[in-house]
Formats: C-alpha cells, sequence, structure tokens
C-alpha cells in the first residue's frame, strides 16, 4: 500500500508519501509546508499530491484538535478538516483522522532505542498503560492502554485542563494569566508561546524590562527560541528562570497524567521542544515535579520516563493505525 501521512500543527504541515510494500516503512516522498500561509488543509494535500504525481492508497492526517463524526476544526489553525470531503474531492480511497498526539502514541510502537533519550529508568511494566505527552505550539496529550495483546493508542485534551499552581509565584502566574486569558489551561504554560508567558511573567513579577538585544531579537526571531538560548548561554538572568520554571512544569503535569492514566508501561514526551532542551530535562528540576505527587511518589518513580528524540514518529503513526485497522500491524 502507498499510504499519505500528514502531521498537522499549528505551525507546520508534513506530509509524507509511506510504501508498506515490503513490509516496513519507506518514506517515498517528504515536505513541510508553514501552516499559517494556507487558507486549508485541501489546498496542501491537492500541491503534494501534484508534487508526488499519485493518488495514495489511504492518507492518514494526525491533526491538533478534537474529532467527532470524522470532521476536525484545528485548535491553533483556522481550519475545517471533514475526512468524507477530502476523499471526495482528491481521490483518495480512504481518509482517516487522527489527533495529533494519537498519531504520535501509534508511533511509538516504529522507535528503536536510540529514538529515545532516557529521564528515568523505572520498573516498566509491559502490559501497563502508557503515555504520550508533547509541547510544541500547544500541548497535547495522549494514552495508550493495554488490550492484552497491544498498546491501543486514544485521544485526550487534557493540555486545555485547568493549571495547578505548586507554590507562591506559580500561585501569582496563574493569577496573570486568568487576567490575560480567563481560562488558565496547562497548554498557556507548556508550550513554546506558554515559555513565552512565563517569561513575560516574571519580567511583570520582579518589575524589570527585557535588555533592548533582547527584546530585539526576539522581535526578529522565534521568541521562544530566543529565550532558550539566552538562558542556556546564562545572557540573561529572568530567560534562565523562565526556562527553569517551564521545566518544572512540564514535569508536574507529566507527572499529572502519568498519574490519571496509570501510566506503569512508560512515559512518552514528544513534540518539538523537549528534544531541544534534552540537557534542562536532565536536570532535577523535572523529575522531582515529576515524581511529587505525594503517596505516590513511589509509584511516580517505577515509571520509565523518556523522551522522543526521532521528529517523524507523528508521521509513522498515522501509517501505523491504517495498517493495524486492515490486519497489517506486522510491520
Amino acid at each position: 500500500m502507498k499510504i499519505l501521512s500528514g502531521d498537522i500543527g499549528g505551525t507546520k504541515t508534513r506530509l509524507a508519501l509511506f510504501d508498506t510494500r515490503r513490509g516496513k516503512l519507506d518514506n517515498l516522498r517528504e515536505q513541510t509546508y508553514p501552516s499559517q500561509k494556507y487558507a486549508n488543509l485541501d489546498t496542501v494535500i491537492r500541491d503534494f499530491l501534484e508534487s508526488i504525481q499519485t493518488i495514495p492508497d489511504a492518507a492518514g492526517l494526525g491533526l491538533a484538535g478534537p474529532i467527532k463524526d470524522r470532521v476536525c476544526t484545528t485548535t491553533n489553525l483556522p481550519w475545517t478538516i471533514d475526512a468524507d470531503r477530502l476523499e471526495s474531492d482528491l481521490g483518495i480511497p480512504s481518509v482517516a483522522l487522527l489527533n495529533d498526539l494519537e498519531a504520535t502514541a501509534w508511533g511509538i510502537s516504529a522507535l528503536a532505542e536510540d529514538d529515545l533519550v532516557t529521564l528515568q529508568e523505572g520498573l516498566p511494566d509491559p502490559a501497563g498503560n502508557r503515555m504520550v505527552i508533547a509541547a510544541g505550539t500547544g500541548l497535547g496529550e495522549a494514552g495508550l492502554f493495554w488490550d492484552g495483546v497491544h498498546h491501543l493508542p486514544f485521544a485526550t485534551e487534557g493540555g486545555h485542563c485547568d493549571f495547578a499552581p505548586h507554590d507562591t509565584l506559580e500561585f501569582e502566574l496563574l493569577s496573570w494569566l486568568q487576567r490575560k486569558y480567563g481560562h488558565a489551561s496547562w497548554e498557556r504554560v507548556v508550550s513554546g508561546p506558554g515559555l513565552i508567558n512565563i517569561f513575560e511573567f516574571l519580567l511583570d513579577h520582579e518589575d524589570v524590562e527585557a535588555p533592548q538585544w533582547l527584546a530585539k531579537k526576539m522581535q526578529l526571531e522565534d521568541p521562544a527560541a530566543v529565550i532558550h538560548k539566552a538562558a542556556t548561554d546564562a545572557t540573561n538572568p529572568t530567560c534562565t528562570k523562565a526556562l527553569t520554571m517551564f521545566t518544572r512544569l512540564y514535569g508536574s503535569e507529566t507527572g499529572n497524567q502519568a498519574l490519571k492514566l496509570m501510566a506503569t508501561g512508560g512515559v512518552f514526551i514528544g513534540g518539538g521542544i523537549a528534544p531541544k532542551i534534552i540537557s534542562w530535562l536532565k536536570q532535577p528540576e523535572f523529575i522531582n515535579a515529576f515524581r511529587e505527587k505525594g503517596q505516590m511518589q513511589p509509584l511516580m518513580g517505577d515509571m520509565a520516563v523518556k523522551v522522543i528524540t526521532n521528529d517523524r514518529t507523528a508521521l509513522f503513526g498515522p501509517v501505523l493505525r491504517i495498517l493495524s485497522e486492515k490486519g497489517l500491524d506486522h510491520l
């Protein structure tokens, strides 16, 4: 089978054509598009299909947003994707829509050990539930339950749950977020825009201004990336404090999700941010916040925690989902 796979996010849309005939995932062609420059996903897919001059046997699309009745209105894009319409308009025989983190969860089974960085070895239970969390443009979360034979993924929108502060400073951050947004979700702090929120809160809290050189770089470049670099290079103390706080909050919400799903089979951290801040995630703040769950701390210490470094995981997932539904999950 030739399967079109898509990883559609608020910043970029990645499309790839996979051939599965030889019992493995052969990536025949891949292209990345800036999501914000397109009015809809249909146009992006049309451009890709014209470039490959073929109609795939099926398509699987991972989307940042909830899916109902084969329709998804994306969270961080003004797009509405209708699987039935895509089949009709593009001539693709079968189109499946997946939540983007559900897609990543499916893709885990295609990863090798060198696609993962271990933050905590733990004592993983092969038949225990698993989970995936991923901070990027937004915050995605998904689970995998053991059905006796396989780990089967399911979507959640846990990133939009209420942000829960841990200490006095975080309570002040919560109040600041509520004044700014009304509803303060975890996505408002654990995401690329969330890191910017934390930085701006700290400037306000400490009654300081960003130095001119930093403010200029943040105007010209990705502000979250600028904060990360300044923190890593120790060239601005507010950036260092912001990334330290971000790291702790990422660990805290990862632990919240792991506890809710009883993820004794493994905790997987995906998304675009984690691989870039590996050195920060390896510092005590992340794993300490992950474990600090009161009476459940021993349980949290037994959970294996790993960062996914293969950025094609969310592209593998839709293909494996389609093959599984056709009884061809032997790859």
